[in-house]
């Protein structure tokens, strides 16, 4: 793909981005996510690759239907209403659509079955763009539509998420397909905050991308695609191999590092609000996330210190600089927990 096209497609990607950001009505929060999902699927299947193509051909399937969702649920509240504005949707059945048709969008549990499949077949530059960038659009509109969606079966979802995330990386060796699961049990944390406070589901996707993007630059730089792939890092990357353990920790949710701070401030709003039931299952089931993330530490740190007879130091050979890269992006998704009194809403 040349360099223009591929310029083209990233111009139109952020453009259908801020078109859903900026919009206060329906049929133009549709054309954004629709230009948006446009865009992306060129990317996808830009290697020529069958699994690529597979994998684009199954997030085109999703998106379009849940796309098709949000307007037969906006178009049965302006049929209700007599009027299209975001902020107006007040039929029962409509707001219980609309917030199905976005958890079918974001990836959130039961509708979660495309995330792993679409990042195995993308490359992690595609995969990087899934599960940041194109999270902002329908994450803007359940933000815009928080005191309205079903809390009920956002709470649902948000859970049942965080379960199937933390179950469903345990048994993976597939760097992508653990970061798929990792990001539904995120989701998961945003989606059942959101009907509580909004103004933590938005510090939750914020820390998720400033975590997330780090940790796939670093697997980026590496060339690590599996678990077996981690324990040479050291010897090829010494400056990233703790730097992308730091982060993977930190992805987990583990003290004192960036990532436990969304964590510890949304189980306190849900202990406050006398949901203390909750608050435990998400704290449980995020032990199974954290589990994972320990594991792939471990491969990283078991070669940090390796026996010169059995290991070769390839990376003498030139001066190491692939994390330099890192240095703007990481410490804010690993210093960040200092900032937790400045964050409470």
């Amino acid at each position: 793909m040349s360099p223009m096209i591929t310029s083209i497609l990233i111009l139109n990607l952020a453009t259908g981005t801020i078109i859903t950001m900026a919009s206060f009505h329906w049929l133009l929060a549709w054309m954004g996510l629709e230009l948006n999902t446009l865009a992306i699927l060129p990317i996808i299947s830009k290697s020529h690759h069958p699994r690529a193509t597979e994998a684009s051909t199954k997030y085109f399937l999703t998106q379009a239907a849940a796309s098709a969702l949000i307007l037969f649920s906006s178009v049965m509240n302006a049929q209700t209403t007599g009027q299209w504005s975001i902020l107006q949707l007040e039929d029962p059945l409509a707001q219980t659509l609309l917030t199905m048709a976005l958890a079918m969008k974001l990836g959130l549990a039961p509708a979660h079955f495309w995330l792993p499949e679409v990042l195995q077949g993308s490359s992690f530059k595609t995969g990087l763009i899934i599960i940041t960038w194109q999270k902002l659009a329908p994450m803007t509109l359940l933000l815009l539509t928080w005191n309205q969606a079903s809390m009920l079966t956002l709470t649902m979802m948000g859970s049942l998420s965080v379960i199937v995330g933390g179950l469903g990386g345990l048994n993976q060796t597939q760097l992508r397909k653990i970061i798929a699961f990792s990001s539904i049990a995120h989701l998961g944390w945003m989606a059942t905050i959101i009907t509580k406070s909004n103004k933590l589901a938005l510090l939750n996707l914020t820390m998720y991308i400033l975590i997330s993007a780090p940790m796939m630059l670093s697997l980026i730089f590496s060339s690590t695609k599996t678990t077996q792939d981690l324990t040479t890092t050291w010897t090829t990357s010494p400056m990233l191999a703790p730097l992308t353990m730091m982060t993977l920790l930190s992805l987990g949710g583990l003290p004192p590092l960036s990532g436990f701070m969304p964590k510890w401030l949304t189980l306190e709003e849900l202990l406050t609000q006398n949901m203390a039931l909750l608050a435990t299952v998400l704290a449980m089931s995020t032990l199974l996330s954290l589990f994972f993330y320990l594991r792939l530490s471990y491969s990283l740190s078991v070669t940090m210190s390796p026996s010169p007879t059995k290991i070769s130091s390839k990376w003498r050979l030139k001066p190491d600089t692939s994390a330099l890269p890192l240095s703007i992006t990481l410490p804010p998704s690993i210093l960040a927990l200092p900032l937790t009194p400045l964050m409470k809403p």
